[in-house]
């Protein structure tokens, strides 16, 4: 049995006609950008969070770059990142003219804490961005009570729950994305970011239209064109009210992975306390990560490592690299492997990935 990485299709197969009534919808209003769509989306979305509110952008690297332009990062501040992520978790902050600090993660749950976020704390910081990694919660209270605000990147996490909300309504400000393959993703690119102050959305949504707060009349300050347009977001509507149940359905495919005995053969991830993970990703650990990643493409099983290369070490990134060793990121960059996972994965496929699992390379 082939079990891919990701299954799109599957989770979407009930909602078709939905959703194809929602693409005709917005093409008969002849509203493509900023319309009634976007309108609703983000306030829809909001709500969903338990935030005040969303603004719609292009992608989730707009997202994070414009909400920390919009929270006064600027040139000569600092911005500290995770360097076990994607690389839009750093590569947001040049463009603000900010400098990336580069921070370990915790080894147990790959989340930035307290504890590892505090000894990149300078007195130019003027950020954290807090990665809720693979559907994991990050604890931003902790870490925002270092003094320091947290904008969360919440890419990866739709649909989780954390001890003191959802992510995307825990810090100072949240970028979201809705890339095809994101938990709650639509049929191209889109983002948005959440947050509880009117102040902040609002220049929020004067960046994404070029710097100009009354759409073209005027423009206050250089912003960028980045709108999620009406297509994706009626799309999304479609689907954001079915999102918790998908978040269900991934956490009992993690429980079914535990209850195969995945955990005898690699190390399990491992929840944040007090957080129920909707998992994006199932990552796992093994000590020979890379030749188990071989194995199990053989053996048709969707497999695939991340981040192999943290942030700090990519050439784009070399002029900001810590001196020092990010201990927990380089075992983690090195041992990592997503599993498949998805609303849709079956007790059976769980099982026949574990036994390719199993009869696959382990450390001595």
């Amino acid at each position: 049995m082939a079990v891919p990485l990701f299954d799109l299709q599957s989770p979407r197969a009930p909602l078709q006609a939905d959703l194809e009534r929602a693409l005709e919808r917005v093409v008969a209003s002849g509203a493509f950008v900023l319309g009634p769509e976007t309108e609703a989306f983000e306030a829809e979305l909001a709500a969903y969070l338990g935030a005040r509110y969303a603004v719609g952008v292009g992608n989730g690297t707009d997202a994070l770059t414009l909400a920390l332009r919009a929270m006064g990062v600027g040139p000569g501040d600092e911005v500290v990142v995770p360097s076990f992520s994607y690389f839009a978790t750093a590569g947001a902050v040049p463009p603000t003219g900010a400098r990336p600090v580069f921070c370990d993660v915790d080894h147990d749950s790959a989340c930035v804490t307290a504890e590892t976020v505090r000894p990149a704390l300078t007195p130019r910081t003027r950020a954290v961005v807090a990665v809720h990694l693979f559907g994991n919660v990050a604890p931003v209270a902790e870490i925002e009570a270092l003094g320091v605000p947290v904008l969360e990147d919440a890419a990866q996490a739709a649909g989780s729950r954390g001890p003191d909300g959802r992510p995307g309504a825990l810090g100072t400000a949240a970028a979201v994305s809705f890339f095809p393959t994101k938990n709650l993703g639509c049929f191209g690119d889109g983002g948005a970011v959440v947050t509880g102050s009117a102040e902040l959305a609002e220049r929020v949504r004067t960046l994404r239209f070029h710097g100009s707060p009354d759409r073209g009349a005027s423009f206050t300050e250089v912003g960028v064109n980045s709108r999620l347009d009406e297509l994706q977001a009626a799309v999304l509507r479609v689907q954001l009210p079915h999102l918790d149940a998908w978040a269900r359905a991934r956490g009992a495919a993690a429980d079914e992975y535990r209850a195969a005995g995945l955990g005898e053969l690699v190390q399990l991830p491992r929840p944040t306390p007090g957080s129920a993970p909707a998992w994006h990703l199932h990552v796992v650990r093994a000590q020979r990560a890379d030749e188990l990643a071989a194995h199990l493409a053989a053996a048709g099983v969707g497999a695939r490592a991340y981040y192999r290369t943290p942030i700090h070490r990519q050439p784009a990134m070399r002029r900001w690299a810590p001196t020092g060793p990010l201990a927990a990121t380089e075992e983690l960059a090195r041992t990592h492997l997503a599993l498949p996972m998805g609303p849709a994965l079956s007790p059976e496929q769980v099982r026949e990935v574990v036994g390719a699992v199993r009869a696959g390379p382990r450390a001595p």
